[in-house]
Formats: C-alpha cells, sequence, structure tokens
C-alpha cells in the first residue's frame, strides 16, 4: 500500500507578526515545520510540503522533501489541489497542518492503521477541547462516524456544545480524494476551497469516514501566535525532558530546564537550574551541570563538570572541570583530566590531557600538549591587526602568571617563562625565558620626590 503525506504550511501567519515565516519558528531547537515532517515520515519518508508565503526561506531550511508552491492562497482544498503530482498514484493520502508540531508520529501512523482495518475511507484526527470555541466542530452520528464539519462561526448553538474539534490532519483513500477535490467549488463568503467540504461529499455519497482521537488534546493545538508558540515550547520541552528523566538522566528543576531535540545525554548525569542546552550537543554518562551555563553544539565527555560556563561548538574530554564563566568557543578542543578555570576563554585551541589553565587567560589559536600548567593571566597574543597566528606549547611546559605570547611562538618541552614575561621567540626545551626590563630600586627616592603644585 502506498501512502503519500501532504503537510499543508503555505498560509501567511500574520499574527506571528514576523520576518520569518511561520513554519520556522522553533520549538526546542526545531522549526515547526520539522516536527510535523518528522511525524510524517511514520508513514511516509519523503512526505510532501505545500508552500507559498515565506517559501523561499522554506524550502532552503526543510530538507528531504517533496515541495509544491500554492502561488495564492485559495483554502486548504485548494493547497491540497498542488500536490496533486506527488499523489496521483496514492492509495492513501495523509494530510497534516504545517502548524501543528506537537502531534506525534506514532499517532498518525495509528490513525492509518486503525481506518484501514475499520475499512474507513477516511479517517480525521480530532481532539476532545473543553473550550472548543475557534475551533470546527466535527459532527458525528451514533457509531462514531463522521456526518459532517461545521466551522465555529457557522454553528448552531447546539453544535457548538460539540467539543470534537477538527485538526486538519487526516487520511483518505488517495483515489476518493483526488474525486472529490474536482468537485469542490469556492461558492462561499472566502471564496475558498475547502478540503472539510471534501468530507462532506464523501459523507453525502455514503463513504465512511472515521475519527482517530488524540487523547492528549494539547497535541493538536496549532502555533498561530506568540502565545501559542510559547505554549508549544512548554509542552514540548516537558515531553523531551520526561524522555530523559526515563533514561536516567537527573533533572533537578525540568522547567528551568531547556534541552533541544538533537541533543543526546548519557545516564547519572544531573543537570541543575537554569542550563540551556542546544542544537546537537552531546553530554557523557556521569557529567555534572551546575546552574547558569549555555551549551551549543559540543561534544563533552564522561565526568565532567560545567560550572556556569558557555560552549559553543567545543569539545571537552573525560573527567576535565569547566569554569565558572568559562567560554569555550568554536574550534576549542580540550583534552581529558583538564582544568579550565575561571573567566578563562579559549578559542580555535587544542589542549592536551591534563593541562590546567586555571583563571585569568586567554588561549586564541594555539596547541597546547599534556600536562602543562598555566598561570593566571596569561594571554596568547595571536593577532597582530592584520593577520592571526598560532603558538605551540609542549608538554609539561609552566607558563608564568601575566606573560604574554605573541604568536607566532614555540614554547618547548618543560620549558618555564618567568612571570610577567613577554615571549616573542621560541624557549628551547628545559629552559626558563625571562622576558622583562630589570628591576631598578632608587633608595631614599621618595623624600628627594617633590609634587608638582596644583595649578
Amino acid at each position: 500500500m502506498k501512502i503519500r503525506t501532504v503537510i499543508l504550511a503555505a498560509g501567511e501567519g500574520k499574527r506571528m507578526k514576523s520576518s520569518l515565516a511561520k513554519p520556522l519558528h522553533c520549538v526546542c531547537g526545531r522549526p515547526i515545520l520539522e516536527w510535523v515532517v518528522e511525524a510524517a515520515r511514520a508513514v511516509d519518508p519523503r512526505p510532501v510540503v505545500v508552500v507559498g508565503h515565506g517559501r523561499e526561506q522554506v524550502m532552503a531550511r526543510i530538507h528531504g522533501v517533496d515541495f509544491a508552491v500554492q502561488e495564492e492562497q485559495k483554502g486548504t482544498g485548494h493547497a491540497v489541489m498542488m500536490a496533486r503530482e506527488f499523489i496521483q498514484d496514492a492509495d492513501i493520502v495523509v494530510v497534516m497542518a504545517g502548524d501543528a508540531p506537537l502531534i506525534p508520529g506514532e499517532m498518525i501512523a495509528g490513525m492509518v492503521e486503525e481506518s484501514c482495518a475499520r475499512g474507513e475511507d477516511a479517517a480525521l484526527l480530532t481532539a476532545r477541547m473543553e473550550d472548543p470555541t475557534g475551533y470546527g466542530r466535527i459532527l458525528t452520528d451514533g457509531e462514531g462516524r463522521v456526518q459532517g464539519i461545521v466551522e465555529h462561526r457557522d454553528a448552531t448553538e447546539e453544535q457548538r456544545q460539540v467539543k470534537l474539534i477538527n485538526t486538519l490532519s487526516g487520511c483518505y483513500r488517495g483515489d476518493l480524494l483526488l474525486r472529490y477535490l474536482d468537485q469542490l467549488t469556492c461558492d462561499n463568503a472566502q471564496g475558498e476551497y475547502y478540503l472539510t467540504d471534501v468530507v462532506g461529499l464523501m459523507v453525502r455519497d455514503g463513504y465512511k469516514v472515521g475519527i482517530a482521537l488524540c487523547p492528549n488534546a494539547a497535541e493538536a493545538m496549532g502555533v498561530n501566535d506568540r502565545v501559542q508558540l510559547a505554549q508549544a515550547e512548554a509542552a514540548m520541552r516537558d515531553r523531551l525532558n520526561r524522555r530523559w528523566m526515563l533514561e536516567g538522566v537527573t533533572l533537578v528543576d525540568p522547567a528551568r530546564t531547556l534541552i533541544s531535540a538533537d541533543a543526546v545525554i548519557g545516564q547519572d548525569t544531573v543537570i541543575y537550574p537554569d542550563n540551556v542546552i542546544e542544537g546537537k550537543t552531546v553530554i557523557g554518562s556521569g557529567c555534572i551541570l551546575y546552574p547558569g551555563s549555555r551549551i551549543t553544539d559540543s561534544r563533552i565527555g564522561n565526568g565532567v563538570t560545567v560550572q556556569a560556563s558557555v560552549l559553543d561548538h567545543a569539545q571537552v574530554g573525560e573527567g576535565t572541570t569547566v569554569g565558572p564563566f568559562a567560554y569555550l568557543r568554536p574550534g576549542t578542543q580540550v583534552g581529558s583530566g583538564c582544568r579550565i578555570g575561571d573567566f578563562v576563554e579559549v578559542k580555535n585551541s587544542v589542549i592536551g590531557d591534563g593541562t590546567k589553565v586555571s583563571h585569568l587567560t586567554y588561549v586564541g589559536d594555539a596547541d597546547l600538549g599534556q600536562n602543562i600548567n598555566v598561570g593566571c593571566g596569561v594571554v596568547f597574543v595571536n593577532y597582530d591587526g592584520t593577520y592571526k597566528y598560532r603558538s605551540v606549547v609542549e608538554d609539561g611546559a609552566f607558563i608564568g602568571c601575566n606573560t604574554n605570547l605573541v604568536a607566532p611562538v614555540h614554547v618547548g618541552q618543560g620549558a618555564y617563562t618567568a612571570a610577567g614575561s613577554t615571549i616573542t621567540q621560541d624557549v628551547p626545551p628545559q629552559s626558563l625565558a625571562i622576558a622583562r626590563a630589570r628591576q631598578v630600586n632608587k633608595e631614599g627616592w621618595k623624600g628627594k620626590y617633590k609634587p608638582h603644585a596644583k595649578k
């Protein structure tokens, strides 16, 4: 049986009040539309996305789908018509709303499977809402089969008491959908072709249309404005956080922990409140993330401790401690058993196993070996105003406090630099480099010094 899925994402989304196309607003780090595409792949590995407003943005961001273009937005039925070339040989066509990111793929697959098992010609995904104001109502008979769909503004007082709402998502026999799409008219107040009219025509001609009930009404919500976007974010965050807790991750306060949908976290990791884990971050097992860090597209090994720091496209080896107030920038690779301390910034550098960079230091464009001690206030001076250069510090070196290493410079194995030195030449292995002015003491100077009188 061939199943094709059509996702309707051509609307303008005026209520978002944004220059960004509505389907690209993010929920837990992913665009709304990506969530819908992922759910659709439960039944169709390459869904069809109908685009219109902001289609250049959408087509540049969403991959692994077919696109159909709705040049003029003439209703939901018209949008499905635009995908005709992709669905004309499908046995089952699933239609999904492109702004409903919370509907899981297993619900879509279950809807199709159960509808086919019941011998239905179509099935509509619905939810039972206590306050269905604004939603179209699904009218059913005593056996639960659909008799029609009525919009809220057109419903009678009796029909408005119905709590089954139309989510727009549903599945249809492919041949029947195409037949009745051809029979749609735009003879209505909006002058549009409604997909809901297909259901009415099928019922009129005696075809069976069933329902698939979404057990959690919140999952059926669409996102039309920033308030609903925040509600979807909260619901998805709860879902993701629950998943990780069930996988053996401790979240001290889940409501104050943001974890991207694409992140991976190992067992026995403890995450305190106010951590933001973004992108495709991978965190090992047995880690501790104390409050207040932002970790983006980074890889963290087992047993790492991070406190109040920013890691951006960085790698950290096992058993290393980071922070507080450290900043690991893109291109940073920190080895195992290291210490990256408070107010340390590392950029585009490799730091070997066991090396300590404890505080108030900038490491930029450098390659550091193993078991090095970098003192307080050290600066890797990597930029001359035009070009950037790299420095190398070999295993076991000791970089004294307030040393400036002016790149390109090479410090040999086991070498020392004296505190306060500005190193501009290579330092041989096992050597001590002193590069500072000789101290001169002027004895009795204070008694001879006469300040200038104020004018």
